[in-house]
């Protein structure tokens, strides 16, 4: 299961969706189009408003900047992450705390 965490500082992407098989998995594939994207929105928008770690089966995303458009890409992405629980619900977790 992929287990989604959002701090105030923090979001954390964790785990694989064991939807299907590596290369045919659509919530994993899903889940890294979502993460890249974002991530890619706002560091072109503004280098220095997040910093972000990948490694296999774990992408953490540290919030730098508070400013309202990273506020929005940020809870978009939460959002379309949350749409995916709904319909994957054995396969994505979304946890706020």
């Amino acid at each position: 299961m992929i287990k989604v965490r959002v701090k105030p500082e923090t979001i954390t992407v964790s785990g694989h969706a064991f939807y299907d098989k590596e290369g045919k998995d659509i919530v994993c594939s899903s889940v890294s189009s979502i993460v890249t994207t974002t991530v890619n929105g706002i560091l072109s928008l503004d280098k220095k408003a997040i910093k972000y770690s990948v490694k296999k089966g774990l992408v953490k995303i540290n919030i730098i900047s508070k400013d309202e458009t990273t506020k929005k890409l940020l809870e978009n992405m939460i959002d379309l992450f949350k749409s995916l629980e709904k319909d994957y619900p054995k396969n994505i977790k979304v946890e706020r705390e």
